[in-house]
């Protein structure tokens, strides 16, 4: 394609797809076949998923698997995940199968404060300011009242607003930093609706304000926006039970299974490069189960990760320790969830894993997301320090890699067969479906 397309957002969808067939493919019926092999045959249903985004051509499917077996807080759950990964969901679901004989998993809710600022920047006197911040701010709540009085209804709302001083950052750099809570709503409009309401009080009063000078009245708003980094919001999850307890078929040495365990969980405390990969992991459980109900992944992916930095080197997310021969194992990561509004009234599936989850309150699924991450992180951390890692993730991976050649039924027994004695790589599957089709 050599030129720009003009007008692209007013096509029809289906002149969209003959645009895009007719410019990239070089078999332009074959291409637009593809794409209508996903709509949903469901007019009505097709039409409410073309409209969760712009330029919508078809559905992209990802499987949703479950999890069964958790307990958490002492009541069974069965956990909804969507993710293309092989083995999470297997390794989830076989931590969850050995925590509910242990005692289950143990999950706190320690706060739920959210952020959001107003970004600007003030040349004059910093006194000044301040004195303008003090008697402005009772108007910054009034209003606001008519944003925040259903919120307030539920019990949430503003919960204070703050100015601060980022001048040491950039010069004139200011904020107005204000907290909310937002309930069983993620808030992200909520929020954003309050700070631009504040934008254009703090500059109307600015204006009127005697004291200033012209330069200090003209104080310029840069952005207004929340924050997905939520350092008060956070959940804590946990596992324990007596050392001799974790025995089973492959940990015949508890001590010795505890005590490297340790270890592993201490080398990503401390070294980045082994800390992402560690936090990967857990990510693989918490991501499947904020997509599968409904709630923003790249918001929770960004700030746990800016979390797990907060001490100024990336480190890991879980901890564990022993003590009077008691094995626990914790996190406590930010979660900003939502299970009222957005997709949560909108999706059928994700309306479907909520109401398999027993439609839990925000609160409650901060709970579900962060033992899903323990667990997974537990289930990686059993395979690394004792079979390894690719054991159980590359029998996983086989069907993808039959699947990629298309191995017939006959095959695929022969294959499976092989490789319960035989370790499972990609190129030792491809040598192996060679052999058998010569």
């Amino acid at each position: 394609m050599n030129q720009a397309v003009s007008g692209f957002s007013k096509l029809s969808k289906t002149e969209k797809i003959e645009w895009i067939a007719r410019t990239y493919f070089p078999n332009p019926a074959e291409a637009t076949a593809l794409l209508k092999n996903y709509w949903n045959s469901d007019a009505a249903l097709q039409k409410l998923h073309d409209e969760f985004i712009e330029n919508t051509i078809t559905n992209f499917y990802l499987p949703l698997g479950v999890a069964p077996n958790f307990v958490i807080n002492g009541k069974n759950y069965t956990i909804p995940m969507a993710i293309e990964e092989s083995s999470v969901v297997a390794a989830a679901s076989k931590s969850a199968k050995f925590w509910a004989t242990r005692g289950g998993f143990k999950a706190t809710v320690l706060n739920t404060e959210k952020i959001g600022q107003v970004h600007f920047f003030y040349t004059g006197e910093e006194k000044k300011l301040e004195e303008f911040f003090a008697q402005i701010k009772p108007k910054l709540f009034s209003e606001t009242k008519n944003i925040t009085k259903n919120m307030q209804k539920r019990g949430g709302g503003i919960l204070d607003i703050e100015l601060r001083n980022q001048t040491q950052k950039i010069p004139n750099y200011f904020q107005l930093h204000a907290t909310f809570e937002t309930k069983d709503s993620m808030g992200a409009n909520f929020i954003n609706s309050c700070l631009e309401q504040f934008s254009k009080t703090f500059k109307a009063e600015a204006q009127a304000y005697e004291p200033f000078s012209d330069d200090e009245k003209d104080l310029q708003v840069v952005m207004s926006i929340l924050s997905n980094y939520v350092p008060n919001c956070i959940v804590r999850a946990e596992v324990s039970c007596p050392i001799a307890d974790l025995a089973e078929k492959k940990i015949e040495n508890p001590q010795e299974f505890a005590e490297k365990f340790v270890r592993a969980v201490r080398i990503a405390e401390v070294e980045p490069f082994r800390a992402v990969t560690h936090n990967k992991g857990i990510m693989n459980g918490i991501d499947a189960v904020v997509l599968a109900t409904g709630n923003d992944f790249r918001a929770v992916e960004a700030g746990i990760h800016a979390y797990a930095s907060r001490n100024g080197s990336y480190s890991s997310l879980s901890h564990v320790k022993i003590e009077n021969d008691i094995f626990t194992f914790w996190i406590e990561i930010p979660l900003a969830l939502g299970t009222v509004g957005g997709l949560t009234s909108l999706h059928p599936l994700v309306k479907f894993s909520l109401e398999m989850l027993e439609k839990p309150s925000a609160q409650e699924l901060m709970q579900i997301v962060a033992v899903a991450g323990l667990a997974q992180n537990f289930a990686a951390l059993r395979s690394l320090t004792t079979t390894g890692i690719q054991e159980g993730h590359m029998k996983m991976h086989l069907n993808n890699i039959l699947n990629q050649f298309q191995a017939t039924a006959e095959e695929r027994q022969l294959i499976k067969n092989h490789f319960k004695d035989h370790v499972v790589s990609h190129a030792a599957v491809v040598d192996f479906i060679g052999q058998l089709r010569k």
